[in-house]
């Protein structure tokens, strides 16, 4: 039976229910469930902390599981990330008060607040230089404030919490995170139960981030609407029963629509209708 870990609380707990359940998994799970078994897919999924996940993965314990980039760097575990989820999307940064004239490049000496460790130990060395780092569970953000640190170096979302504690942003972004898909270093990705795990997730991936455009055009326009829709292999084009015209089926990619839109009314297509798409396979 493939056993596949999810995390069972945080910012990524329920969107990785929810993609799971949209690739056609059985997960019906109260807050006090460890584990659920989808028998018709022989699928045990574990409800474990996110933080330890790449550790049960690297162990073999679990076949895969869902995790966040950040985590998975910071455990120094030996799992490996197969496939990126598309959501959880963040950034790892430095950040320290407003007034602070610290550079990047200058924090050899000073104390750097993080729950992050092994990911700021690891940059501290590419940087050659030496900082004491001061491990926090949480509540990073008001380190400098409490006097506990001199910066710090957190997970970033819209970087509204380090505005109100006082803080700026420093340098450029350590890593860019978000969810995560890994397996064990020697996971065998033809196993015909992971493939098709991950097949199905990728299906919702792509559907999430392509929608279905549709228009009709007149002939001499075809081409130029074309270019403008190329889809994945190529558009479908089929004649309509009024001479000189034809319908137009394409996929685009959904932060694109509007201006593609734009475009095609641009271009003399008419009728143009758009529409979502569950899941597929390219």
């Amino acid at each position: 039976m493939l056993k596949i870990a999810l995390p069972n609380k945080g910012s990524l707990s329920e969107e990785s229910l929810t993609l799971v359940r949209e690739a056609g998994y059985r997960l019906r799970r109260d807050n006090n469930e460890l584990s659920i078994i989808d028998a018709e897919n022989n699928i045990d999924f574990l409800f474990l902390r996110p933080r330890d996940i790449a550790v049960y993965v690297a162990d073999g314990v679990v076949d895969l599981g869902v995790t966040g980039r950040d985590l998975l760097l910071d455990s120094t575990a030996s799992a490996r990330e197969l496939m990126a989820l598309g959501f959880g999307r963040s950034r790892f940064c430095y950040a320290a008060p407003v007034a602070s004239k610290l550079s990047d490049h200058k924090f050899a000496g000073l104390r750097i607040a993080t729950s992050y460790p092994n990911i700021v130990v690891a940059d501290q060395h590419q940087r050659n230089c030496q900082a004491e780092i001061v491990k926090l569970d949480g509540a990073v953000e008001i380190a400098v404030e409490l006097g506990v640190a001199d910066l710090i170096a957190d997970v970033v979302d819209s970087g509204a919490t380090l505005r109100q504690m006082g803080l700026k942003i420093i340098g450029e972004p350590i890593l860019y995170s978000e969810a995560i898909l890994i397996g064990n270093a020697g996971i065998d990705l033809e196993d015909p139960a992971i493939h098709r795990f991950m097949r199905r997730v990728e299906g919702i991936i792509v559907a999430r981030t392509y929608v279905i455009v549709e228009y009709d055009v007149q002939d001499e326009l075809l081409a130029t609407c074309c270019e403008i829709t190329p889809g994945i292999e190529a558009p479908t084009v089929s004649p309509l029963s009024k001479a000189g015209w034809c319908a137009v089926k394409a996929m685009v990619k959904r932060a694109e629509l509007n201006t593609i839109i734009d475009k095609l009314e641009a271009a003399g297509a008419n009728g143009i209708i758009v529409s979502d798409i569950r899941t597929c396979r390219i």
